[in-house]
């Protein structure tokens, strides 16, 4: 990047040497400049993003991003923090990092994957090497399901190809319609390559509300024992949710090969949200939109959430995903 800048620093002054040096000469010597500076393999993406920009995951900042804007979720912070820095860390990974998280909505799963992102490239969801695929929206008609096949098989080859960094997500894999999704198979498993394409640096995250009854019934049994949440682990559910998602009918992963053929790497489980939790969202919303945060409105905000079991009123039935909605309410100009 110095010598990038340099070459800019050049061309800037440049007017101001134009009576003293020849046209001709001075030509020459920005033309040495210019192509110096184009053909210097990194000085390319000074203007663009490019797939190895980063080169490397700071695990310090992405710890910094799980603490400051997840909450409730210890297990997912763990195991994001060392999945993810472990991986990209490691210079020859034996196959792709595959992540399947599993919660009701609202909870912070997609946001953990836009962190996730963000923390790869600078342009986050938005990079060109981050492909999001969304059930209903991308594969909406069984009837083309082997049509949506050769697209997905096409479409992760040529952007693997094109950058071996890619990561893919996949939201509403609970919607999918069985069998699709093991047409990437192929590309998870532990292949040195596959036509000439190497896979092995690629993430692939799955997304789906599977398995969220399982892990409620856990969260809950802790709560009714008087056990504090830290407490579980993910020994406690890991095994029950990639067997809830292989037997569920409804769900994408449904005799999913790539579950029969351990291809997931870790089974995420994301708990429900308590009341104090969602006062942990709402407070980080008022800061992100530059208000004070004022604690009155914090928890009427709170208090306006829904919360199960009817009786018990422990968990919010939306988690934090409504709680920005209701605080328009209080600051609508």
């Amino acid at each position: 990047m110095k010598l990038g800048r340099a070459a800019l620093g050049l061309l800037l002054l440049a007017p101001l040497a134009v009576r003293a040096v020849e046209p001709i000469s001075l030509g020459l010597a920005l033309a040495g400049v210019l192509t110096g500076y184009i053909s210097y393999p990194r000085l390319f993406c000074f203007f663009t993003e490019c797939c190895s920009q980063k080169g490397s995951l700071s695990r310090e900042a992405l710890q910094k991003d799980l603490d400051s804007k997840l909450f409730g979720q210890h297990l997912a912070k763990k195991v994001i923090l060392n999945a993810v820095s472990g991986f990209i860390s490691n210079p020859k990974p034996k196959k792709p990092l595959t992540l399947s998280l599993h919660g009701w909505t609202g909870t912070g799963k997609n946001f953990v994957s836009k962190i996730i992102a963000e923390n790869i490239y600078e342009g986050g969801l938005n990079s060109d090497y981050v492909h999001l695929f969304v059930a209903t929206l991308h594969f909406p008609h069984i009837s083309n399901i082997t049509l949506y096949k050769d697209q997905l098989q096409s479409w992760i080859r040529g952007n693997v190809s094109a950058c071996a960094r890619s990561i893919f997500i996949f939201d509403e894999m609970d919607k999918m319609h069985a069998g699709l999704i093991d047409a990437i198979k192929p590309y998870l498993d532990y292949y040195d390559n596959l036509d000439g394409v190497s896979y092995q640096k690629a993430i692939f995250i799955f997304l789906s509300n599977a398995g969220a009854e399982r892990i409620t019934d856990v969260a809950l049994d802790f709560w009714r024992s008087g056990k504090q949440r830290e407490e579980i682990r993910l020994r406690d559910m890991e095994h029950a949710l990639s067997v809830s998602a292989f037997n569920n009918k409804n769900s994408g992963f449904w005799h999913s090969s790539l579950i029969d053929r351990n291809l997931i790497d870790y089974f995420v489980p994301f708990l429900p949200l308590e009341y104090k939790h969602l006062k942990m969202c709402i407070r980080v919303e008022m800061q992100s939109r530059g208000y004070e945060v004022d604690e009155d409105i914090v928890s009427k905000v709170a208090e306006e959430m829904t919360f199960f079991p009817k009786e018990e009123r422990v968990f919010s039935d939306k988690g934090c995903k409504t709680v920005f909605t209701k605080l328009d309410y209080y600051y609508d100009d």
